[in-house]
């Protein structure tokens, strides 16, 4: 959210605010912050100030380094790395060989961990505020408290999946983790997660993310409910995910945005489909502040956009030709064409094999919205998902996906959770598995089923959910499909599930070296 509050203060108190805030939270995971608070000196009888605390707190979230998603979803069969870059140790992580040493393992853990430190600061600094507050004020304070609560455990649910055992801090004191004796389990993560949802939800409005004027597109009940069932699932709770995601479904709050293709870009901004999402934005302005995230990395390193003067990306980030295959043997265009930027010399691959010589006439190199994307040496295909228009730039704006936001949790996946949580024995009393697959596939006019089993909800989320945030990978793992993930020369095996701890975190926390992962 970030500036996208600076309306409910001055601009420039709560700019200066964050860069304070961020100071301390720029320090390595083993400098506690001072004072446990994000400001030193902060006047904790001004208790209007609360609200700065919980923004801080979302400042923290919502700055993720462009290697952070990338690595936490480069693995699945949905994606591949982009070759021939410079990170030759992310394209060995998507073939599964690991380097311990590799600067991005120790930026995801250690980032994280510094936001997640954020929001103990934050939490600890609301606490002070209620401390001088009236009963509307400390209200107040337990709402911003339970949103913390609720950020700081999406954090922890990413690295969890990422490494299995990790730490679970309980203040901002970081000296603490140096006497842990024992690593938290995966399974342990994952059990305080839905604890923590369960302690923060009666604290927490109700009602849609975008119905929030108070810091528009923030947390809610739903949110919680969502990432307690994110965590069930993992523990392979499914009663729990289907009650959580149950609840959401019958609230009636939420809904399918009509339009896939545009659901991930401008149009689809706070939707009544965004359950989480990561917010940035260009105030509507063509210079001047700016929030956004870098998308430079999914982008095609080649093209010739529709708008004059925007720039291209990286090429990091491929839709893998198993996925495209898999598209094209189900008749899927709307979301084949939302997923997937194509090249000219990526159709020619995919038209190597005798089974797909002959292609939908639809699929070009040249989206609907005019940008043409070009052969470039480190792939074949581009995101889609990560792509704006470049006719949706604002005028002056020129980065690769400038004022777009990064979707984390969205309604299709609510309903899909909910369905496989039937398909695995759950009882369910709102709508069918059949009902809540089916739509999700009218929204991408794709025919109703007549029944569904486990496989065809397991693929309906390959479809609906490929490149995004690694679901496909995490999903495989969890049900041990790992045959899934040995294709185009790949070899999985269960022991490469987790990627190995960073080697400055084993140097700095001993106990990691004896930690199963």
């Amino acid at each position: 959210m970030k500036k996208l509050f600076k309306n409910i203060y001055a601009p420039l108190t709560i700019i200066a605010f964050l860069a304070f805030a961020l100071v301390g939270c720029a320090d390595k995971l083993d400098e506690p912050q001072e004072n446990n608070n994000f400001a030193g000196g902060t006047d904790f009888t001004k208790t209007e100030d609360m609200i700065l605390s919980i923004v801080g707190v979302y400042e923290a979230f919502q700055s993720r380094g462009w290697e952070q998603p990338l690595l936490i979803s480069v693995r699945g069969d949905d994606v591949n790395s982009g070759g021939l870059g410079d990170q030759q140790d992310f394209t060995e992580t998507d073939l599964f060989n690991y380097n311990k040493d590799y600067w991005m393992y120790n930026s995801l853990w250690e980032n994280v961990y510094v936001d997640v430190i954020s929001a103990h600061t934050g939490m600890e600094q609301i606490a002070r505020y209620q401390e001088f507050a009236d009963a509307e004020g400390v209200a107040e304070g337990d709402q911003y408290i339970a949103e913390a609560k609720v950020l700081r455990a999406i954090m922890l649910f990413d690295i969890s999946r990422v490494w299995g055992d990790v730490f679970i801090p309980t203040s901002s004191n970081t000296s603490e983790l140096l006497d842990v004796t024992s690593v938290p389990t995966k399974q342990e993560v994952m059990q305080h997660i839905v604890d923590q949802m369960d302690e923060a939800m009666p604290f927490l409005p109700d009602m849609r993310p975008n119905e929030r004027t108070d810091l528009p597109g923030g947390v809610t009940r739903y949110t919680a409910l969502a990432i307690k069932a994110l965590a069930s699932q993992e523990l392979k709770d499914y009663q729990a995910v289907a009650d959580a995601t149950g609840q959401i479904i019958s609230s009636g709050k939420f809904s399918l945005f009509p339009d896939f293709y545009e659901l991930f870009k401008t149009p689809g901004k706070l939707s009544n489909e965004s359950i989480l999402d990561l917010q940035y934005s260009d105030f509507g302005q063509g210079e001047g502040d700016r929030e956004g995230h870098l998308f430079a990395p999914y982008g095609p390193q080649g093209w010739t956009p529709a708008v004059l003067g925007a720039s291209g990306g990286w090429g990091f980030y491929e839709p893998s030709l198993k996925f495209i295959k898999f598209m094209l043997d189900r008749g899927e265009e709307v979301r084949l064409e939302t997923s997937v930027l194509f090249t000219d010399r990526g159709i020619a691959e995919i038209q190597t094999d005798p089974a797909y010589a002959t292609l939908p006439s639809w699929i070009s190199n040249t989206t609907r919205d005019g940008d043409r994307i070009n052969d470039y040496a480190r792939a074949l295909f581009a995101s889609g998902k990560h792509y704006l228009p470049s006719n949706q730039l604002i005028p002056g704006r020129t980065a690769y996906g400038s004022n777009k936001n990064y979707m984390v949790i969205r309604y299709a996946e609510i309903l899909l959770m909910y369905a496989e949580a039937l398909t695995q024995g759950a009882s369910g009393g709102t709508l069918t598995a059949t009902q809540a697959v089916n739509l999700v596939r009218e929204r991408s006019g794709m025919d109703p089923l007549q029944s569904v089993t486990l496989d065809d909800v397991i693929d309906e989320k390959f479809a609906e959910l490929g490149m995004e945030w690694g679901k496909r990978y995490y999903d495989l793992i969890r049900l041990e499909r790992y045959s899934e993930l040995n294709y185009d020369g790949r070899t999985f095996s269960p022991e490469k599930a987790f990627l190995p701890y960073p080697q400055p975190q084993v140097d700095q926390f001993p106990i990691l070296e004896g930690a199963v992962n």
